[in-house]
């Protein structure tokens, strides 16, 4: 499970890094679109750990709660980006 969160969480990273270095706001959209995926891969090796009661809940709420929060932010990015698309 360790190796598979390493995996999410370093793939969450590679995703914005591509992103930011876009070179226009479609290439942006196309590259950060799989952030909230990502992430959400990420959580859900988190909620795994717990269940499976190798870490205990406490310590990973914290970033359950920010990989939760980014996703919530790179989504909303997406939606003002391809709004400001269509202008």
């Amino acid at each position: 499970m360790g190796k598979q969160l390493l995996r999410s969480g370093t793939s969450v990273g590679a995703h914005y890094r591509e992103a930011i270095r876009a070179r226009s706001d479609a290439e942006f959209v196309s590259k950060i679109r799989n952030y909230p995926a990502c992430a959400g891969n990420a959580t859900y090796w988190f909620e795994l750990l717990v269940e499976a009661e190798k870490v205990e809940e406490a310590l990973l709420a914290d970033l359950i709660q920010e990989a939760d929060e980014l996703m919530a932010i790179m989504t909303s990015i997406v939606k003002n980006t391809k709004r400001k698309q269509r202008k």
